[in-house]
């Protein structure tokens, strides 16, 4: 099929001021750009009459590799198509869904609680194994970092305990096989069993092959906060920062291009950390280190219910856990850090607990404790309990407007949405609106220049995760494509649980979603595997 689409607004992905023009497709690659083409050329022709177009939007931070190996993952990625999201960077935050050897006793553990591999296709240890159950077989083009956690997690299962030489000549094996075989980086979650175990040696052993190969290291750091349960010492340093101390010294050690995942600031306490966090980025920078980041246009986040509690009483046994001078000690720091943090239970809100559990959803860990004459705390280790410690909660604040606008113009930021479909309880409200608002902010002035915008959510991921032949409008290139209306993502009212603004939406060449209805039977199999 050759389509010719005729007077659109094109972004072409590089930064440049956008121009007037045309976009010829063959099959699933851009043929030609430029103005006035010959109608006699296509056998296909729409007149977009002045809207904007792009290439499709590229998600620089995502989890959809758990959800692309679905026996059906168009439900799980049709909000983000509706968003104009053609292509993922998946495999964050060291929860991969590939970094294991066959027969490994420890696959149930892994998914860092978030995933699992329920109702899919099946589990794929390597990267040839994930490409190969996903390409065309899938609804978006998805590219993927291999997991720090997946792969340990694999070798050793979740122990709090060091890995022995073995375990981790093995680990490091894994991980460079699988940058050999596609992978676009390798990524930590240093907040997660067992990437929360790890220790500096082994990671730097980690980023030093990042480093030689040339791809990034994506970090979900140990502390996303001022106070947090990674470290002991209450007073201080921001914990905050000392996290990201730890990576400034891996990444001057090792010279690995650093991308530091999500930079939120969890709790009112933590928003003055801002200046220097960006003080440190660029000071990276200067010294000739790839240093960057990602951020989404939410001021809340989603993770598991464990998320705050300190890796010392998560390693523990159940009888530890309930003996009096621990539960002491957790109470009396659970109070100094919610007093320090300007964060405490109130702003934890209980997305999914369990199947029977449906009345904590939408209700706050301290709405929940007054409906049940508990303290917050005992409240919150009962749903920790009554989850089996796999719950899943939607926390803030993470963040500001302000904060989104003044990080949204740095030169080394991305976008994201750090968001994934759930089948049951509260959604994350990213997975609805989050580039829509990125590009509406940018056309009420509030966030960066649309030829930014547009760059960082195309053109820019692209070359961060050496994706080639996508994120511009170019010729040879594929033909994921964006069009999209300024005046309505200008006029529109976000946070619907909708997405807003997005007319047309084209995965390698087939039209997935036009004027706001899904086509369904060409979007399943659009979707291609992304090797680096």
């Amino acid at each position: 099929m050759i389509t010719l689409l005729k007077k659109g607004i094109i972004y072409d992905g590089t930064g440049h001021e956008p121009y007037s023009g045309d976009i010829l497709m063959e099959d699933e690659r851009i043929k030609e750009v430029g103005k006035n083409i010959t109608e006699d050329k296509a056998e296909h022709i729409i007149d977009l009459q002045g809207l904007s177009v792009s290439s499709g939007f590229i998600d620089a931070h995502s989890h959809n590799d758990w959800y692309a190996i679905k026996k059906e993952p168009l439900p799980y990625l049709e909000p983000f198509i509706r968003q104009g999201i053609t292509t993922f960077i998946a495999g964050n935050c060291g929860i991969s869904e590939m970094g294991f050897e066959p027969g490994s006793p420890y696959i149930n553990e892994m998914g860092g609680g978030l995933f699992s591999f329920q109702d899919t296709t099946g589990a794929y240890g390597t990267m040839p194994e994930f490409f190969g159950a996903i390409h065309k077989n899938n609804p978006c083009n998805l590219a993927s970092l291999v997991g720090h956690c997946t792969v340990r997690t694999g070798v050793a299962g979740n122990s709090s305990r060091p890995l022995t030489k073995d375990e981790e000549e093995n680990m490091l094996a894994i991980l460079e096989q699988a940058l050999q075989e596609g992978a676009c980086g390798i990524s930590l979650g240093l907040m997660y069993e067992p990437g929360l175990y790890a220790d500096s040696k082994e990671l730097k052993k980690i980023a030093a092959l990042c480093a030689k190969y040339n791809k990034p290291l994506t970090v979900h750091p140990r502390a996303n906060s001022a106070v947090s349960m990674a470290y002991p010492q209450l007073l201080g340093r921001s914990h905050l920062l000392r996290a990201l101390d730890e990576l400034v010294e891996i990444a001057e050690e090792t010279r690995c291009r650093l991308h530091y995942s999500h930079a939120i600031f969890v709790g009112r306490s933590s928003f003055k950390d801002k200046d220097e966090f960006l003080e440190i980025m660029h000071k990276l920078r200067k010294k000739g280190i790839d240093a960057a980041f990602d951020i989404y246009h939410e001021t809340m986040g989603v993770s598991v219910i464990t998320v705050i509690l300190p890796g010392w009483y998560q390693a523990m046994s159940p009888a530890q856990r309930k003996k009096a001078m621990n539960k002491y000690k957790l109470r009396i720091l659970c109070h100094a850090s919610s007093k320090l943090l300007g964060f405490g239970f109130k702003d934890i809100e209980a997305a999914y607990i369990g199947e029977d559990c449906q009345e904590f959803e939408g209700k706050t860990v301290h709405q929940i404790a007054r409906e049940r004459n508990r303290s917050d705390l005992n409240t919150y280790l009962y749903l920790c309990e009554k989850s089996n410690f796999k719950g899943r909660v939607n926390m803030g604040p993470y963040s500001t407007p302000a904060i989104i606008s003044q990080l949204s113009k740095e030169d080394n930021c991305l976008y994201m949405t750090d968001a994934w479909v759930e089948d049951r309880g509260v959604q994350n409200p990213a997975i609805y609106d989050c580039f829509p608002k990125f590009l509406r902010s940018s056309l009420l002035g509030e966030g960066d220049t649309m030829e930014r915008t547009i760059r960082k959510m195309t053109g820019g991921t692209a070359d961060r995760f050496s994706i080639k032949d996508r994120g511009y409008i170019k010729e040879g290139f594929f033909a994921d494509i964006t069009v999209f209306s300024e005046k309505e993502l200008k006029e529109a009212v976000p946070d619907q649980k909708k997405a807003f603004g997005i007319k047309k939406v084209f995965i390698n060449g087939k039209l997935v979603l036009e004027d706001d209805v899904l086509q369904e039977a060409a979007a399943r199999r659009a979707g291609q595997a992304v090797r680096v």
